[in-house]
């Protein structure tokens, strides 16, 4: 089936997360109808070049051979359009030929972007990850002759972090950077899964690597961050000559099949240092974090279409007596219905987390009251370990839930369903695993302010809570959310007061119960907001109720999850696992 970019819901939720009035005070001559605008010209773009290329993508995908990458057919062409029509450019700054719109705004095109074509999407969401470091870190030159290239798309970035000894652990990166006696570096290590990290769709790749000075300190507190260009960068800005660093291979993967992961090899490659020395793993963080907030998106993203392919294959698949329908559609089928329903709740309940982890972006930087940016800041540190593990993880849940959908016609490729579940799966092991999502969220979000950050958002909620208690038809949704907001209050408390491996232990079942309370509270909000007669409008509300009814009412059990076990698996043997 074709993919539709979900405009109108993009633009609900949007404003319903505080979009509008972060434009009233910082983008005043940014409006609803300009925002709409921007979100249908990119929504044509993505149905028109990159949805179809979708398909042949997974089946052809990128090739390597004699030394070099060739993108999947026709993205090439595709990128360069994506280029062309300024998509690249939208929340970077104007002094370097950005648009200067918000975060918020560029995280909505992504999703379609994500949506329509996930391998294609990586490879401006890397660069826009380098835009953001090289703005914070970068020297005066990289700024003059580097970022305007990254923002423009005529160059794409990469992340270099991984090695094959250093997965999550940098501390044991080994790649050397040797000073070269005039005034660079000389790069030598293997770096593996690189995502983009060759391909000819761009005139040059500009690689932010990870590495150790001669004379550094040992784990992460000696590691540096350098920039090396696959083609060195003259004093003019032109292209010089190829620099030491190919890829070696690229990877066979389950999904993600047209993103090339190449293993790159540093053989001595020319290089400019970021940032301080040894302190280059806070610098790559600013990218990390943008990349973490952006993988979010991708979850919503993949469900997104995971959904629209399974709602046509309802509509179009007979199958049995239907209770709802004479027809004998699947659609007709109560679970069927169900499924769909709460497959598009969670979506929007994810969307909005997301969004709004945007807008707080935005107004940590733009607001003008300090105590607004610090706050904005506090919540958006809060939210975007939650905004990528929980959404990624609804990702690979919707996209099996479509999977399961389509039946039998699911686990066959011709489908494209299968596709969809194959590129989620992905998303919660790449830009920090899902587990480390988990820690770094008790451990450094909630627990290093004293649940101050958690116990705010907790507050807000628990007001919206009160507001649905009083709107009519929405009662349930009400006393629902404001149970599960009591029940991650609850596990708050136990995390604070239980620091260490008993914590650690709770890490995974907290961040979904936070995940799953927010995601009430978005849903409670948008149904709150919609207040027209059409069908759109009213299953706002439908879609608060069922997700309140499926999800937020196993949030008791979930506080219970993350207090309880830790004894029992602290005392496991993997003998008395099977080993």
């Amino acid at each position: 089936m074709s993919f539709r970019a979900p405009t109108r819901d993009l633009a609900f939720a949007l404003k319903t997360v505080g979009h509008s009035d972060l434009m009233a005070a910082a983008f005043p001559e940014l409006d609803e109808e300009t925002v709409a605008a921007v979100l249908e010209a990119a929504g044509a773009f993505v149905e028109q070049e990159l949805a179809p290329l979708n398909r042949v993508g997974d089946q052809k995908g990128a090739t390597y051979a004699n030394g070099k990458v060739t993108a999947a057919p026709g993205f090439a062409d595709a990128y360069k359009a994506f280029v062309a029509g300024g998509w690249n450019s939208l929340a970077a700054d104007p002094e370097y030929g950005g648009q200067g719109l918000t975060k918020a705004m560029e995280l909505a095109v992504f999703e379609m972007v994500h949506a329509s074509n996930m391998a294609f999407g990586l490879c401006p969401m890397l660069t826009q990850g380098a835009i953001e470091a090289l703005d914070l870190h970068g020297t005066e030159r990289q700024k003059r002759l580097v970022l305007p290239k990254l923002v423009s798309g005529e160059w794409t970035g990469t992340m270099n972090l991984t090695e094959p000894q250093a997965g999550s652990d940098l501390a044991a990166v080994t790649t050397r950077a040797e000073p070269d006696g005039e005034g660079g570096y000389r790069i030598t290590g293997q770096k593996i899964f690189i995502t983009w990290g060759d391909h000819d769709a761009a005139d040059n790749i500009c690689h932010l690597v990870l590495a150790r000075l001669p004379d550094a300190p040992p784990g992460v507190k000696g590691i540096s961050l350098f920039l090396a260009p696959k083609y060195l960068v003259n004093d003019d800005g032109s292209l010089g000559a190829p620099n030491d660093l190919r890829p070696g291979s690229i990877e066979h993967k389950l999904g993600i099949h047209a993103s090339p992961t190449c293993v790159m090899l540093f053989e001595g490659a020319k290089a400019e240092l970021v940032g301080t020395a040894n302190e280059g793993l806070a610098h790559m963080f600013v990218m990390m974090n943008a990349a973490r907030l952006q993988v979010g998106v991708q979850g919503v993203a993949i469900a997104e279409r995971a959904y629209q392919q399974a709602l046509a294959f309802s509509q179009e698949r007979k199958q049995g007596r239907a209770a709802w329908n004479a027809d004998g559609m699947i659609w007709g089928h109560p679970d069927v219905r169900r499924s769909l329903m709460l497959m598009k709740a969670k979506i929007e309940a994810a969307r909005g987390v997301c969004l709004t982890t945007g807008v707080l972006a935005d107004l940590g930087h733009l607001a003008k009251d300090e105590a607004v940016r610090a706050a904005a800041k506090a919540r958006q540190d809060l939210l975007t370990p939650i905004a990528k593990g929980w959404s990624t993880d609804i990702g690979v849940e919707v996209a099996s839930m479509g999977v399961q959908i389509h039946g039998g016609m699911g686990f066959i490729e011709e489908t494209g369903a299968a596709q969809h579940y194959r590129d989620a799966r992905i998303l919660p092991i790449y830009e920090g695993t899902n587990g480390i999502q988990a820690m770094d969220l008790i451990g450094r979000k909630v627990t290093l302010d004293g649940g101050a950050a958690m116990r705010a958002l907790i507050a807000d909620i628990t007001a919206v809570a009160g507001r649905l208690k009083a709107a009519p038809g929405l009662e349930s949704v009400g006393a629902r959310l404001d149970a599960g907001a009591a029940a991650l209050e609850r596990a708050t408390d136990w995390i604070i007061a239980h620091k260490g491996p008993d914590a650690l232990s709770g890490a995974t079942p907290y961040l979904k119960l936070a995940g799953d309370v927010a995601g009430g509270w978005i849903l409670g909000l948008e149904a709150l907001a919609a207040d027209g007669d059409d069908a759109w409008s009213k299953n706002r509300s439908a879609l608060a109720r069922v997700y309140s009814a499926q999800v937020l009412a196993q949030a008791s059990g979930l506080a219970d999850a993350v207090m309880d076990g830790a004894a029992d698996l602290e005392a496991m043997t993997p003998e008395a696992m099977g080993a």
